[in-house]
């Protein structure tokens, strides 16, 4: 077999799982894949490497490497390295495609290196004292050498990848009125289309389930982050109306007896648990609610095909299934198409075992991004959607991820609120894809109802103080979203909603900062805050018009997306954020050029972030006089010197 080295680093398993997809497919094509996490260095050398490596990443937060990488990249930035070690990796986003390519590129390196070999065996017979060299890994395109898959920053990939795997449907039926395909049912011409399926992935873990024997379980979370805080919540604070599009919390926490420290710009981990009705639910479902306080015991099949076969890190033993669907598997996670195909096993209708083949296959995607990937579709909606399907609870623990900590950017400064640290957030809801049910995010819900007895201004109205409850939470690693350090640069922010959260740390951290230097030099603040209505969801109102009227905020500059002027002779307030940076698109773009100012965006990565970095382009090719390729050079280059900084989801 010809052996190639693939690498991944993940945050949250995407990265992972396209690593094994790519693993479980080589052998199909003639290669043996060497599977290892980047993290894994002693498992592999790069220096003495010379088989092809191809490495497959995601990114978090402001662009960086996921924890799992942090180690490689620290090394592969020392400075001793020649300057042009990866000069020629291609990042690629999408990875149908690059998946297909990556099978044409291997072949042509091999049959490269045969040609090599062939020619050195001629000459080495020509010439027999001829001396091979040791040979120096090249790191190069992925047509050569290597190849290098990037995902974007929330690990989601554009497409699936299908196997050639042929499902006929059989006879055909009578061609009926076209119609919307949903969940349960497909529309012509998938419905009457043969399909190419992925090939069903291999099972490998067998689950031991031993009754507890009146053995007491402690409730404290399992992760892999550390250290792990347990700290109370000394307040929560609702910011919008009751009539607001969203509802946006303050929630702060005490921290004053551990030794958590922060500064604003930071990020933390909020460790939360699945909901309890929906673990209810899915446990009924899968028939297995009477052995929910059994312990569970796993271990690899003896019998399994699935080369590297490994047990779940995130599934740890010996504890209830109660607690692991509670705490340690994310059972709101989108199945990827390897899921439904597996699930499609395990379903006796054959209608039902059809359409989550149709669902899988390369014929359906577009049914599985519409129905599957943007509705947010789970494992319980699939499993009440398809009554037949009974999967064993070893397929659920092999492809259920990891249940994440949920990331909150500090919204305080510990000078201004020593001891304590602020957070806020939008509670997530959208509609059950089964079910008329309204849902809530899995951590925004379980927060919004567990500070529900102590929330501002619904408090309990019989005086009596409710107990305060307590959250998990952890730091997140170092990040470079902070202040600049010299505090004479100006400083932009834009933040609509709660991308607010940082800027109110800053603005707080500043305001100590200029009370303790009263004579110091102090850039100006620029301030671009988006809401839908100024009466509704105008977060921190008060306190931006303090620090406006205090100088801390120079500039402060309010978009409403939902509102029109009062009158007829009233300019229309600018109605989101980039709108409102174009309309001071000149003293913006020379504070960031002449005067070396910092630039901030928090919020949203999809529209909003790319909206601005688009509307920046613009401001300053008209700045300089030069074309937008010039202009994104300098913001490029801003970036690299990190005056233009990101924290966008």
């Amino acid at each position: 077999m010809r052996r190639f080295l693939l690498l991944y680093a993940t945050q949250r398993g995407q990265a992972k799982a396209i690593a094994e997809e790519i693993c479980e497919k080589a052998d199909a094509h003639g290669f043996s894949a060497d599977l290892h996490c980047i993290s894994e260095s002693d498992k592999y050398d790069l220096r003495t490497e010379a088989a092809p490596l191809v490495v497959v990443v995601s990114t978090t937060g402001n662009g960086d490497p996921p924890d799992t990488a942090r180690k490689f990249v620290k090394a592969i930035q020392d400075k001793t390295l020649p300057g042009d070690l990866l000069a020629h990796l291609r990042l690629e986003l999408v990875v149908e495609p690059w998946i297909n390519g990556l099978w044409a590129a291997l072949e042509k390196h091999f049959a490269s290196r045969r040609g090599n070999e062939m020619n050195s065996a001629v000459a080495m017979a020509s010439n027999p004292s001829r001396r091979t060299e040791p040979v120096t890994p090249e790191v190069s395109h992925i047509d050569s050498q290597v190849g290098l898959l990037r995902l974007d920053d929330s690990g989601r990939r554009d497409s699936e990848v299908s196997e050639q795997n042929v499902v006929n449907r059989g006879p055909s039926s009578v061609w009926i009125a076209d119609f919307e395909s949903s969940l349960t049912q497909s529309a012509p011409p998938l419905s009457q289309a043969s399909l190419n399926i992925p090939a069903s992935p291999p099972e490998y873990l067998q689950v031991d389930l031993q009754e507890a024997l009146g053995q007491e379980e402690s409730h404290a979370p399992v992760t892999s982050v550390d250290p792990v805080f347990h700290v109370p919540v000394s307040k929560a604070v609702q910011l919008t109306t009751n009539d607001a599009v969203k509802t946006t919390l303050l929630i702060e926490l005490d921290i004053s007896k551990t030794d958590f420290s922060y500064q604003p710009g930071d990020a933390f981990s909020v460790i939360c648990p699945n909901s309890d009705s929906e673990v209810e639910r899915l446990l009924q479902r899968l028939q297995l609610a009477d052995r929910r306080e059994h312990r569970v015991f796993l271990k690899i099949k003896a019998d399994t095909k699935k080369k590297g076969a490994a047990l779940p890190q995130h599934v740890p033993e010996g504890r209830s299934l109660q607690f692991l669907f509670t705490w340690c598997l994310e059972i709101r996670a989108v199945p990827k198409k390897a899921f439904l195909r597996a699930l499609a096993e395990h379903s006796s209708d054959g209608a039902e075992r059809r359409r989550l083949q149709e669902l899988c296959s390369r014929q359906g995607t577009a049914d599985y991004n519409r129905l599957i990937r943007d509705a947010r579709a789970c494992l319980l909606d699939l499993l009440l959607a398809f009554p037949s399907c009974q999967p064993p609870l070893g397929l659920l623990l092999e492809h259920l991820p990891k249940l994440q900590p949920r990331p909150y950017s500090c919204a305080s400064s510990s000078l201004s609120h020593p001891g304590k640290l602020h957070f806020i957030f939008n509670i997530v809801e959208f509609s059950s894809h089964t079910t008329a049910e309204v849902r809530r995010g899995v951590c925004t819900g379980w927060l919004a109802t567990l500070v529900e007895p102590i929330l501002q201004p619904n408090a309990r109205a019989d005086g009596e103080k409710a107990p305060a409850p307590k959250i998990y939470i952890a730091p997140r690693t170092a990040n470079s979203f902070h202040l600049p350090g010299e505090p004479s640069a100006p400083v932009i922010m834009v933040g609509p909603g709660t991308g607010i959260a940082p800027f109110i740390g800053f603005l707080q951290h500043r305001e100590k900062l200029q009370e303790h230097h009263p004579a110091g030099h102090f850039g100006a603040t620029w301030l671009f805050f988006g809401c839908r209505h100024k009466d509704r969801d105008y977060l921190f109102r008060d306190e931006l018009r303090h620090f406006l009227k205090c100088g801390i905020l120079t500039h402060l500059k309010v978009s409403c997306s939902r509102e029109a002027p009062a009158g007829e002779e009233e300019e229309a307030p600018a109605k989101y954020v980039q709108d409102s940076i174009q309309r001071h698109g000149q003293q913006v773009a020379r504070a960031l050029l002449q005067e070396r100012g910092y630039v901030y965006v928090c919020g949203d990565a999809k529209n909003m972030a790319k909206d601005v970095n688009d509307t920046l382009v613009d401001i300053i090719s008209k700045e300089v006089g030069g074309g937008k390729l010039e202009a994104m050079k300098m913001l490029a280059t801003l970036k690299e010197e990190k005056r233009y900084l990101q924290d966008i989801w």
